[in-house]
């Protein structure tokens, strides 16, 4: 059970921060930085959430999605060491990635073939998603740039979980499109 009674403690004024085991860390440090934009894709999730009520099927896939997001800056702010540790951390399991593939069939059933690249527009939530989306990319990126560190570990599954998300947001955001009837798509050299 988390539990936060106190808000500020002062610790990370030296621009340190900690992190669940070992020692404290730079706030610019890779792991770090990649929970932090885990963080941000959930923020903006929730962002699109807020227009997702008439829609209580992608909004409880969303809700999902939200609490797995907290799973995932858990598990890496949990890293792996080798040593014996008091608990069993949280990780990212193999289920919650097959999870978002059926998600991702469910919803990409009810679309048409893209004839087209899809621009980042359209409803509220569809443009909330897509965002979310670009944000869970650059997770991804700043993800696979940690495991290739030497010393650090970043599981499978977490790097599954993360690469699918992305590929989630892209289908739920042309759902969100009127089942992608309100795609905004690219015209190649429109405007030469």
């Amino acid at each position: 059970m988390v539990k936060l009674n106190k808000i500020y403690t002062r610790t990370g004024d030296n621009g340190t921060t900690g992190l669940v085991a070992g020692p404290r860390r730079s706030k610019s440090d890779l792991r770090v930085d990649a929970y932090g934009s885990v963080d941000e894709a959930n923020a903006f999730v929730g962002l699109a959430r807020q227009h997702t009520g008439d829609r209580p099927d992608l909004d409880q896939m969303l809700m999902r999605i939200q609490n797995d997001l907290f799973d995932l800056g858990a598990d890496l702010a949990t890293p792996e060491t080798g040593e014996k540790q008091d608990y069993e951390p949280l990780r990212i399991a193999a289920a919650q990635v097959a999870r978002l593939e059926a998600e991702i069939d469910r919803l990409n059933a009810d679309l048409e073939p893209l004839r087209s690249f899809v621009l980042p527009a359209g409803s509220a939530a569809s443009a909330a998603l897509h965002v979310a989306r670009t944000v869970a990319r650059r997770a991804e990126r700043q993800m696979v740039a940690l495991a290739e560190t030497e010393g650090e570990i970043v599981s499978r599954e977490a790097i599954a979980y993360i690469n699918r998300l992305s590929d989630f947001l892209f289908v739920a955001a042309r759902w969100a499109n009127d089942m992608g009837r309100a795609d905004v798509l690219w015209v190649p050299g429109k405007n030469r």
